[in-house]
């Protein structure tokens, strides 16, 4: 691939994003779209008001992003949670570290790559991209100290940054444990593998159990149970309800009293609206108390009377048996996955074993798009073994279109049907809580784009390029370290394209929310409902994001040194992505639930990997290159930065594993001194409640109702006359909670 088929595809993702972002600004101007581009919490009130036409909605501006830009980070605090906090943060790390990256190796490296060799430069479009890459530095030069002393600066400044980073985001954690002081999952226990008693159920069994080993601190339990066909019912009722319902039904539907002429009812037959208001108690259940107790399951909640008495329950080892009396803490109410909780935990590690069976089977399946992705790449080689191809070579136009753009967009396809996929993988694990599920399908994908996009690529790559050479070199473990080190640099130019496909592109797309735009066309203009809260929610999609993140941390690392050109291309994603996320997790993504931060040792071990890697990549490029010097330096390095990771695996890692017995005592007797403890206990005792009713309208919480009300009277007032002014009201209603 040559300068001009890397500046086609540069163009036209560029082109790709301009209008996609200035399609987003008057997008998010539309007041019909307000549930898409400003969350649900905000639409529901906002939604009930005309809003005006303005010539100024059909004009792009860049308004969001100086939003976005000076939004401080109690604001997406208050907003995404410690999670999202986390996720920026490694935004910003990214950004740090490439920037000093980005000057070392562009005004160092890169020429000493150009010139790296005696021969005769052709015009800069017209050279080929390895030129730029450490492959045309000729063996045995005197200037790859410069390499290694790029190495060391951006390996010294990763893992200070690091350090830094872990410090913060661990005080982080621990002040968000600190100032949930009611939270109800302190309190709460998840026991499963519950033993069967004959002539007796499972609550009586629960109770007996901790009532004789945990008397001083056991206080209740709630036992959990088998949904079956007529919840589910209910729950699909409930949302085709949502769905076909209008806020006008009220004004145009009444009952009649006259025959209609169509279904030629009466006054006695007509149909009726029923009133919105509940008729059932928050308590109530869909079955009677016979009925409970033959659908319990082996798995419950369990409260008591203490948060420390809470965490030692969790940690303990119940029974000699370890496949019974099964302990972990509880997520919150709102964060519980059910359905898990009522799968029998025997079969809990046979579920795993086929998840990774499965696993293994998708990772070959992906093989195919990723030979062929690099087919397109290597086309020159191709040509020769495929005559046919030469008719397509001969346009300039398409063999630029086909080698420098396609094969980018093929893999960024097929990897949209990956997280989905992993997904799936993670329920059948038995998650207990959907951020658990998530943080799950994020390592699950992070493994999987590592290894199909990275090594896939790089093998492959090695196969094609040295296939007319000999095929049996690649089975030979001898020559497996030089064949990497060699197709590294060479597949440096297909990440180029690839970091413009799925990064660049990818971000525009997502501030076009083309999926949730499309559920809102759908019901607002086919089934014509204009209620905004039949719509549904979502939460930001770390499992798609962070992997992301993580995979451009990774090339950008291993292709600093060796093909440094991609630098500014991820600079670019990177600063995009600051100002995307940003807007996303202010206007658009609701908050349910949050890990406390539990993202950030994923991060952290990616990026230590991608660290190790570069450095064992840097040391084989050394030996081909035949340079002692750098290889001797570099392996010191490598030593380094893995007493840096087992350091903060000591020091840091232990706080995101398990809660400190010191905290929670301490946030226990700060209870106990307010007199909040009796308050506390009433409320355990309707905070988890399994066959809620969303039609209850009981998950409004009181930040909700707040910004409802703040909404109204501004309406009222007229105090709103711009959509961008939504922006501002839900940190001014919810106040700044300090994360310092």
């Amino acid at each position: 691939m040559n300068i001009s088929a890397l500046l086609t595809s540069a163009g036209i993702n560029t082109v790709v994003c301009a209008v996609l972002f200035s399609l987003y600004s008057v997008l998010r101007k539309q007041p019909n779209l307000v549930s898409v581009y400003f969350g649900q919490k905000l639409a529901q009130v906002n939604s009930k008001r005309n809003d005006p036409f303005w010539f100024g909605r059909l004009i792009p501006s860049a308004s969001w992003i100086v939003k976005a830009w000076e939004a401080s980070e109690d604001e997406l605090y208050v907003n995404g949670g410690v999670d999202a906090v986390v996720f920026l943060r490694a935004v910003v790390f990214s950004i740090r570290v490439f920037t000093v990256a980005a000057v070392i190796c562009l005004f160092l490296v890169l020429p000493l790559n150009y010139f790296g060799k005696d021969m005769e430069h052709k015009q800069i479009p017209e050279e080929q991209l390895t030129v730029f890459t450490i492959g045309n530095v000729k063996e045995g030069s005197r200037w790859l100290w410069a390499h290694c002393l790029a190495l060391y600066i951006i390996s010294c400044c990763s893992c200070l940054l690091l350090y830094f980073e872990y410090k913060n985001i661990t005080k982080m954690r621990l002040t968000h444990i600190t100032a949930s002081h009611c939270y109800p999952s302190h309190f709460t226990v998840i026991v499963r593998a519950i033993p069967w008693v004959e002539e007796e159920s499972y609550n009586d069994t629960l109770t007996k159990f901790f009532t004789d080993y945990y008397a001083s601190s056991y206080l209740s339990n709630q036992m959990v149970y088998q949904s079956g066909a007529v919840q589910k019912l209910m729950s699909d009722a409930e949302k085709m309800y949502k769905m076909i319902r209008s806020p006008h039904m009220d004004k145009h539907c009444v009952p009649r009293f006259m025959r209609c002429g169509f279904c030629g009812g009466t006054a006695a037959t007509s149909f009726k609206i029923l009133s919105d208001e509940p008729k059932i108690t928050r308590r109530e259940s869909c079955f009677d108390g016979s009925d409970l107790r033959k659908k319990e399951c082996g798995a419950a909640l369990v409260f008591f009377r203490t948060r420390y008495a809470a965490l030692v329950a969790s940690e303990a080892l119940q029974s000699p048996n370890p496949m019974s009396w099964v302990t972990d803490s509880a997520p919150e109410p709102c964060d519980i996955y059910w359905s898990n909780l009522c799968v029998p935990y025997r079969l809990l590690w046979i579920r795993k074993i086929a998840v990774v069976v499965a696993s293994i089977f998708f990772v070959i399946f992906f093989l195919i798009p990723v030979v062929f992705t690099q087919s397109l790449v290597h086309l020159d080689k191709l040509t020769k073994m495929f005559p046919f191809l030469k008719a397509i070579t001969k346009r300039k136009v398409m063999e630029q279109l086909i080698t420098g753009y396609l094969p980018s967009v093929v893999i960024t396809l097929f990897l949209y049907i990956v997280p989905p996929v992993m997904m799936l993988f993670s329920t059948l694990e038995g998650a207990i809580s959907r951020s658990g599920r998530k943080r799950s399908t994020c390592v699950k994908v992070v493994y999987f784009v590592i290894w199909n996009v990275f090594f896939a690529n790089i093998l492959t790559d090695a196969a094609i390029e040295h296939y007319q050479v000999s095929i049996t070199k690649l089975g030979d473990a001898k020559h497996i370290p030089n064949l990497l080190a060699k197709a590294v640099p060479t597949t440096a130019t297909f990440f180029m394209t690839y970091v413009l496909t799925s990064g660049w592109a990818s971000l525009s797309v997502e501030l076009i929310q083309p999926f949730p735009l499309i559920c809102n066309l759908f019901y607002r203009f086919i089934l014509r409902n204009k209620d905004d809260s039949s719509y549904g929610t979502y939460t930001f999609p770390y499992h798609t994001e962070v992997p992301r993140v993580l995979l451009f941390g990774l090339l950008g690392f291993t292709c600093s040194i060796l093909a440094p050109l991609i630098l500014p291309f991820l600079l670019v994603y990177f600063v995009l992505a600051f100002l995307v996320y940003r807007n996303q997790i202010l206007n658009v993504y609701v908050t349910e639930y949050d890990s406390g931060g539990l993202y950030w040792p994923i991060v952290h071990n990616a990026t230590i990997f991608s660290l190790v890697m570069t450095q064992i990549i840097a040391l084989g490029v050394f030996g081909l290159k035949e340079s002692p010097i750098a290889s001797g330096f570099t392996f010191p390095l490598i030593i380094f930065t893995l007493l840096f990771h087992e350091y903060c695996r000591q020091r840091f890692h232990p706080v995101f594993r398990k809660t400190p017995a010191q905290t929670v005592i301490e946030m226990d007797r700060k209870d106990e001194h307010c007199g909040r403890i009796e308050d506390i206990h009433a409320q355990l005792q309707s905070a988890y409640c399994q066959f809620r009713s969303k039609s209850l309208n009981l998950h409004k919480s009181t930040e909700h109702n707040k910004i409802e009300s703040v909404l109204a009277d501004s309406i009222e007032t007229g105090d709103i006359v711009r959509l961008d002014d939504l922006e501002y009201i839900a940190p001014a209603v919810l106040g700044k909670r300090s994360i310092s």
